[in-house]
């Protein structure tokens, strides 16, 4: 999610990662707006492989949380998975867990 800044027109002019004053509006990164502001603001191929990047990082982190749900409910069994997957999900664990115990200092503005 992107927290948007707007002009005094009501055009897009800035993103940033958490809110401010400026900044409360929330879209996704898929939203037809921000896409448009993209495409103007950014529109090259490296940096359209920047915001593909961010959504795919949003996508895995749901899928993770499926199977995490679905490990939880017994609908399938961790140790069924092939071995490549078990260790690339407690890898991504262990990165999960050292995430929230850390504090990680991220530039604000997209």
């Amino acid at each position: 999610m992107f927290y948007i800044e707007r002009d005094d027109k009501g055009q897009i002019i800035a993103l940033r990662s958490s809110p401010t004053l400026k900044a409360t509006e929330q879209k996704n990164s898929l939203d037809q707006e921000l896409l448009a502001f993209f495409e103007t603001a950014i529109g090259n191929d490296e940096s359209w492989q920047s915001i593909i990047a961010m959504s795919d990082s949003g996508f895995i982190r749901l899928l993770e949380d499926m199977v995490d749900l679905l490990i939880k409910k017994n609908i399938i069994l961790f140790t069924e998975l092939p071995e490549k997957a078990q260790e690339k999900i407690l890898s991504r664990r262990r990165i999960r867990k050292h995430h929230t115990t850390h504090d990680l200092v991220v530039d604000d503005i997209v």
